[in-house]
């Protein structure tokens, strides 16, 4: 794995023993003491991640929020400064190029948040429709991402700096927070990708270490514990967060992906994607993202086949076994006709055509 990018946080690993795998080009963490451990770890107490591997992309200029509002499919006019939003990118077919955060600085900067394996993309993306007094920064290698999620979060991070954490609302962030003993202040956001309450921090990449270790000793008596990847994507299933490649990609639309509410085909600004993206939304897409549990024993994973009366109507998204619920579970992108709550289907599992119905999603949502 010695040519695999590695983020400022790698040091760690090995202290804490992690198992590490190539994801996307990069050497991370997929589970530190055990996948379900880390989960319920995360939805009991507080777990903590390194995403530094995610991308990061400043537009800034006068006509940043214009441009912006081209290239997005949500309205950047109902941000103010120090709120995030989630939204896509999408092509003029409306098949998504990315999904991510947009974060309103001020009135001239925007920073975007967007999926690792993406990142270069995205940035060429944007550059090559760039119009206006507007510029465009890949930021990545500047700064290190770290994701303290789960119902503790608030109370250990809150040990680490004199910033009324409690005034950080969803979906809200504080810009410049100084962390005790640690030398860059970073960006505080009340965001995440577990279903869980918590923070997304970003941090110039020289003081990501330090923070990281501070975080992990402040937070010992509430039980804090690193978390990787494996349970990073069991925690997002659940919540029915989509994944870029999986829920999401250059053939699957937001709108077939159930993110309709981040697609404002009635905001003034034409963006790319918006004709097709409408008739969509008002006509409804021919096939639907839906989740299904499985009735016989077995777990659906991403690519398989889903059918009903011998014929071949959608396919996998992602599936597991929740660590929450129990259960094998899984997304589904079928024909709408069969996307019905209670509906029965089959999911090919190797060579067997197992039965499977349709739930209600999103599968888990905190009380």
């Amino acid at each position: 794995m010695a040519d695999l990018k590695r983020t400022p946080l790698h040091p760690v690993y090995e202290k804490y023993g992690a198992k590490t795998i190539d994801f996307g080009g990069w050497e991370l963490p997929v589970q530190f003491s055990g996948i379900k451990e880390e989960h319920h770890a995360t939805r009991t107490r507080a777990g903590l991640f390194d995403v530094s591997h995610m991308g990061e992309i400043l537009v800034e200029g006068p006509d940043s929020e214009k441009f912006l509002q081209k290239m997005l499919t949500n309205d950047l006019g109902k941000l103010v400064p120090n709120r995030a939003q989630y939204t896509l990118m999408c092509y003029e077919d409306g098949g998504t190029v990315d999904d991510l955060l947009v974060y309103k600085k001020d009135d001239e900067r925007f920073l975007l948040v967007v999926n690792a394996a993406n990142t270069e993309k995205d940035y060429e993306w944007l550059n090559k429709h760039q119009q206006g007094d507007v510029t465009v920064t890949n930021i990545s290698d500047r700064i290190v991402q770290l994701a303290l999620q789960g119902p503790k979060s608030e109370e250990i991070l809150q040990k680490l700096t004199d910033e009324n954490l409690s005034d950080i609302k969803f979906f809200r962030f504080a810009d410049g927070v100084a962390f005790h003993g640690v030398n860059h202040p970073g960006l505080v956001s009340r965001t995440g990708y577990t279903g869980e309450d918590g923070f997304e921090i970003y941090i110039h990449r020289e003081s990501g270490l330090d923070l990281w270790n501070k975080i992990l000793e402040a937070g010992k008596e509430e039980g804090v514990v690193p978390v990787g990847l494996g349970a990073r994507d069991t925690l997002r299933f659940e919540a029915t967060l989509p994944l870029y490649g999986q829920e999401l990609s250059k053939d699957i639309t937001p709108i077939e992906a159930g993110l309709s509410f981040a697609v404002k085909t009635n905001k003034e600004s034409d963006f790319i994607g918006k004709e097709a993206l409408k008739e969509q939304k008002e006509n409804g897409p021919d096939r639907t993202l839906v989740g299904i549990e499985m009735m016989d024993k077995g777990i659906p994973r991403h690519g398989y086949e889903v059918l009903k009366d011998d014929q071949s109507i959608g396919f996998v998204t992602s599936g597991t076994q929740s660590p929450t619920l129990q259960k094998n579970i899984g997304l589904a992108l079928v024909q709408k006709e069969y996307s019905a709550e209670g509906t029965e289907l089959e999911v090919q599992v190797r060579k067997r055509r197992l039965k499977a119905k349709v739930i209600a999603t999103p599968f888990y949502k905190r009380k």
